[in-house]
């Protein structure tokens, strides 16, 4: 799950200003998919020219410098060419600017006023409020092998006793312990559930991420399956943990992960994947894009054609050994692509070459190249454990259908007879109570995490660790 981001670099220059006055400190709120991130324009002139500052309270950045502020016939205009950022908007009777802020090839409204923006407080009942009803420890632990320290929160039935534990892990992206997300803390509400009812868990914060050390961006799902064995590690060193049953639960790549971890652990008791992939990750790819696209009103013709160019593009990454030689590949296709199609849509005011240079970086990078790649079904084939594998049927960034076959089928052809699968009716890849699936849907919902859901989970565990 990506958040629009604000790069930080830009010149500042200035442009005139008509004689209405534009001065002060403006203040507003984009609303990306559910998130709201606050913006301050800070509008000073001289006698005949008017420049302006950026700050972004939520992102901890302040004096942002602008490329150009023109002011004229009432329309504020402001740009940071190196974001390719772009405001425009009209100054009302009323001391509102009405207008749009555009990033990356997208526009989202957003109105300018004098008045400090209050962010909206978000309704999630099911988060937990402290005291909580169990132990609650802060721990550190240490990933020997990538040389870094991690950072969670293990929580215990009882502060004294012996318990089953699971070690959550979370889906793609750079997530903190509860897999924060749209205002959400699944992982805090998944970790209370089952606390509560007698299971120790240890959740913790990706690696570069919040309190844990390391470099997020250079690492692989491989990299990521390391940091969950040196939690399996410092598990077995606390004499609250029943050794003989630790557990595994991932999402999304989590869910990917965690059969990595159990092909090559004897320590691994039992996990649970919760819309965990099945097939190849262009596969995943070229199917959520589709399903999403769908969801957001893209025709069928132009979700045709961005199949067509997105399997070329990951043939070439398929077909790849380094991303050296992958980062050349793609800007030599990319830059042939923008030559055969001058009509391709690009951000406005974007030069071809930043556009290719944007489009290879989404690519060809560490994570994205393994992922691409790799294909679960020979680590699940090894996996020996019990298995839980569930999905939302209306889960469009990990198809149920597509994947839970595919998992089966695996542990099937390994011999695996200890599996469980299951499909639950109108649950999203967050396993929300939705209407549609659509990603737009996550941040709208109350829920967090649909109690049917949490009860399955608990219920196997506790079959598994008897």
């Amino acid at each position: 799950m990506r958040t629009l981001s604000i790069l930080l670099i830009s010149l500042l220059t200035t442009i005139s200003i008509t004689a209405q006055d534009i001065t002060g400190q403006w203040n507003g709120a984009l609303k990306v998919q559910g998130t709201q991130l606050r913006l301050v324009f800070n509008v000073t002139k001289n006698d005949t020219d008017v420049s302006s500052t950026m700050d972004s309270p939520d992102q901890g950045a302040k004096g942002i410098p602008t490329t150009t502020t023109n002011f004229e016939n009432s329309i504020l205009k402001i740009t940071i060419a190196s974001a390719k950022i772009e405001y425009e908007g009209t100054l009302g009777k009323d001391n509102i600017i009405v207008g749009t802020f555009k990033q990356g090839g997208q526009s989202f409204p957003m109105n300018l006023s004098k008045e400090v923006f209050e962010k909206e407080k978000l309704v999630r009942p099911q988060e937990p409020i402290k005291p909580y009803s169990y132990h609650s420890e802060e721990v550190f632990f240490e990933n020997n092998k990538a040389g870094i320290s991690l950072a969670g929160t293990l929580t215990l039935p009882k502060k004294d006793g012996v318990f089953p534990v699971v070690i959550l892990i979370s889906g793609s992206g750079p997530q903190n312990r509860d897999e924060e997300l749209l205002g959400h803390k699944p992982f805090l509400v998944l970790s209370d559930y089952l606390t509560k009812n007698g299971i120790a868990v240890l959740r913790y914060d990706d690696r570069g991420i919040a309190l844990s050390k390391g470099d997020f961006k250079t690492a692989t799902s491989a990299d990521f399956a390391t940091d969950v064995e040196s939690a399996i590690s410092y598990l077995k060193t606390r004499k609250e943990i029943n050794k003989k049953k630790i557990g595994l639960i991932g999402h999304s790549e989590g869910g990917l992960i965690a059969p990595i971890v159990a092909s090559k652990s004897k320590d691994v008791a039992f996990i649970v994947l919760l819309a965990g992939t099945g097939i190849q990750g262009d596969q995943i790819l070229l199917l959520q894009q589709k399903l999403i696209g769908k969801a957001s009103g893209i025709s069928d013709e132009e979700l045709q054609k961005n199949e067509t160019e997105n399997r070329k593009i990951f043939d070439i990454v398929n077909k790849s050994t380094n991303l050296e030689q992958l980062d050349k590949d793609l800007t030599i296709y990319i830059k042939q692509s923008l030559k055969d199609n001058p009509t391709e849509e690009k951000p406005a005011g974007m030069s071809d070459e930043d556009f290719i240079k944007l489009q290879v970086k989404q690519i060809a990078n560490p994570w994205m190249q393994y992922f691409i790649k790799y294909n679960p079904g020979p680590d699940l084939e090894k996996v020996k454990c019990p298995v839980l594998a569930i999905n939302g049927e209306k889960d469009l960034q990990v198809p149920s259908k597509e994947n839970l076959e595919a998992i089966k089928k695996a542990l099937t052809k390994g011999g695996n007879k200890k599996v469980i699968v299951k499909e639950f009716p109108n649950l999203n890849h967050l396993f929300q109570e939705c209407k549609t699936g659509s990603p737009s849907e996550y941040s709208t919902i109350e829920q967090t995490f649909s109690p049917i859901a949490l009860d399955e989970i608990a219920k196997w565990i506790k079959q598994q660790t008897k």
